[in-house]
């Protein structure tokens, strides 16, 4: 009897939660929001796939530069490109991120991650140089001829760092992160992550900064995945 008895309550709490769930507009839906809450470490990588969006068209701006089809590179898109790196790249997910929070933990711990912020950091530094350059070439809306080799230059270099420096981030650092803090420090980063992107960008930053690097895509036209595909290998 009293085995009903517990289970019964059991039953008629689970229901008025469901109620109240339901009467507050927080039933599924609700729910299905919290499930897909971001983490940190996956806002991270995610925030690598924009960059590595802005890198891909900095490639191919390059290779048309020195293929001396400085025609098919806009300087206004390549001008935009170098602002949402500014923007979303180094001055919030560097600065804001992994400077302040992800790198000096990641400096006190004892594995071999612990060597890699102060490379990383001085790559940050560089690649604000190169958007600096990149901007100040592109500012009049044309690209010089003058200035076509040294900014297809400047962009190879720029790319070739962040490969790496994004892959060793994601593989190495950014785990070595994870794994210094204890749960409820990690999830109280999560919800700072995202609360600091609320208030940088007034907005979700990382849905604009997708929106902004697909126009980048589509004014280079690279929109198309399909045309990357790589071809068949030799038969042999």
């Amino acid at each position: 009897m009293e085995m009903f008895r517990i289970r019964r309550r059991q039953i008629i709490q689970g229901t008025s939660a469901a109620l109240v769930l339901s009467a507050t507009g927080l039933g599924a839906q609700g729910m299905n929001k919290q499930e897909k809450e971001v983490e940190a470490a996956e806002d991270l990588m995610r925030e690598h796939g924009v960059l590595r969006r802005v890198l891909l068209a900095y490639s191919a701006a390059a290779g048309r530069l020195r293929a001396g089809s400085a025609n098919d590179v806009p300087a206004k898109t390549l001008a935009n490109a170098a602002s949402l790196f500014r923007s979303f790249g180094e001055d919030y997910h560097e600065r804001a991120l992994e400077e302040k929070h992800v790198f000096p933990i990641v400096e006190r711990t004892k594995g071999a991650a612990a060597r890699y912020p102060a490379i990383l950091k001085a790559q940050h530094d560089r690649g604000r140089a190169i958007t600096d350059y990149i901007s100040s070439v592109t500012r009049s809306g044309h690209i010089a001829a003058a200035d076509q080799t040294a900014l297809a230059n400047a962009l190879d270099a720029l790319v070739l760092m962040y490969e790496h420096h994004a892959a060793i981030e994601d593989t190495v650092v950014f785990p070595a992160w994870k794994e210094a803090l204890s749960e409820k420090t990690y999830k109280e980063l999560s919800d700072q992550f995202e609360e600091l992107e609320q208030k940088m960008f007034g907005r979700d930053g990382f849905e604009d900064a997708v929106k902004r690097v697909g126009i980048i895509e589509k004014d280079l036209e690279l929109s198309d995945l399909a045309a990357f595909t790589a071809p068949l290998p030799p038969r042999k």
